[in-house]
């Protein structure tokens, strides 16, 4: 390593998950520095995640139980609305602290609309899917189900959550391409 590069992993090193982060991304010799971004915000993704998905199940064990499609796009937009918050400010903070050359209100909104588009097809997605999942999984993870309560008959509530968390898992992925890219050479793009 040279001394320049050491300097340089110092710089960006403020924490073990930044130390590791480095060393997978260095080896991508040119593109470390887009891998690295690309990881820290799948870490600030998987962040996010978990917070769109405890919002999505407190919701929907509480005051928006799947009982329709509006209570299933209600719910799982409140929760999207939770973790862009969340994903915004470490975004900011942590994978792109060398943007500043546009204002935070500029990022917040163009990162809020980019959010919105990867939302739109997320609900969508997840809307149209979460039922018919639902009928396709209950069936096949019954056994497993049984093996801890043996007299467990699952209730179409039951039946919409399961295909409503499958459908926001595959959601989940697909919107963090988008969400990656497009923020990428949009919000961020004042970055070497």
């Amino acid at each position: 390593m040279t001394q320049i590069n050491a300097v340089d992993n110092t710089r960006r090193t403020r924490n073990p998950l930044d130390h590791m982060i480095i060393s997978v991304a260095d080896r991508f010799g040119s593109k470390s520095k887009e891998v690295e971004r690309f990881l820290r915000f799948a870490v600030v993704g998987t962040i996010g995640a978990i917070v769109d998905f405890g919002t999505l199940f407190i919701l929907q064990a509480t005051v928006l139980p799947p009982v329709d499609t509006f209570s299933v796009a209600v719910a799982t937009s409140i929760a999207f609305c939770a973790a862009i918050a969340s994903n915004f400010t470490w975004n900011r903070l942590w994978t792109y602290p060398d943007s500043r050359s546009k204002s935070v209100r500029r990022q917040l909104f163009t990162f809020t609309f980019l959010s919105v588009i990867g939302w739109l097809g997320r609900t969508i997605w997840i809307s149209a899917a979460y039922a018919p999942l639902g009928d396709f999984l209950m069936p096949r993870i019954l056994p497993i189900i049984h093996m801890f309560r043996a007299n467990y008959v699952p209730s179409a509530t039951a039946t919409a959550k399961a295909g409503t968390f499958a459908a926001w898992f595959v959601g989940v992925i697909i919107v963090m391409f988008w969400n990656f890219f497009a923020n990428r050479y949009w919000t961020y793009n004042d970055v070497k």
